[in-house]
């Protein structure tokens, strides 16, 4: 039995258990479930990254003595500031790891609601829908059935209703973190944390990002997507409060 087999069975139970409440749409809660499942098990690693942060911020005192000690010299500025890393046990990249390791039953969703058959047989995931829209269609599917305002077209404005509002949330939220915690270790973008410089700049605006994927993929995987950029939302809010 193949992994996307195992998946599937799990799913389909899930959607069994939830009948009961969610009816037609018991597919779409048991995905819900399982990313929730799925956020629970990388939580440790999300507290450990917040840790991480925290960490960091407590960093930038010694690392300002460093600046004024190598100010004529970038390059030796930069090395100093890694090794104070490394002395201190603390990563600059260590709040990516929640996320990559998400990544794969990300994968897994998207091949399951991609595929016409699953282990040789016929997918019955596909017939499962979330009000109106079926879990294997996406956007362009519903706006050539029924358009933008049909029954569902409007499952996916919804959806990006609500990608907008954890967007906005997520960007006003990281540009006040960016502002109080700079990842620079120095004067100008030369002298930032190698690799740190463009992410720093692009992270406001990756959570926008999520609305392009909600649209592209199939509606199981953005449903996954909208659960686990909400979660992250609520649970970075919380744990860097």
């Amino acid at each position: 039995m193949s992994v996307f087999s195992v998946f599937a069975h799990v799913v389909e139970q899930l959607a069994d258990l939830l009948t009961p409440l969610f009816h037609a749409s018991a597919a779409a809660a048991a995905i819900v479930l399982f990313t929730a499942l799925v956020r629970l098990l990388v939580h440790p690693l999300s507290r450990a990254a917040a840790r991480g942060q925290r960490a960091r911020t407590a960093l930038q005192p010694r690392i300002a003595e460093l600046r004024k000690k190598h100010a004529e010299d970038p390059q030796r500025l930069q090395q100093a500031v890694m090794e104070l890393h490394a002395e201190e046990k603390v990563s600059p990249l260590s709040g990516c790891l929640p996320g990559l390791l998400q990544m794969p039953a990300f994968f897994v969703l998207y091949h399951l609601f991609s595929s016409a058959t699953i282990g040789g047989d016929s997918n019955g995931l596909l017939a499962h829908r979330l009000l109106a829209a079926p879990l294997g269609g996406r956007w362009t599917d519903a706006l050539a059935d029924g358009g933008m305002f049909g029954p569902a077209g409007l499952v996916y404005l919804g959806l990006f209703a609500l990608v907008a509002v954890v967007a906005a949330f997520n960007y006003r939220r990281t540009k006040r973190m960016a502002a109080a915690n700079p990842v620079t270790v120095g004067a100008g973008d030369s002298a930032q944390v190698p690799g740190l410089g463009a992410i720093n700049k692009a992270m406001p605006f990756l959570s926008f990002f999520t609305l392009v994927t909600v649209a592209v993929v199939p509606l199981a995987a953005a449903l996954y997507v909208v659960t686990s950029t909400t979660w992250s939302a609520v649970e970075r809010a919380a744990l860097y409060r």
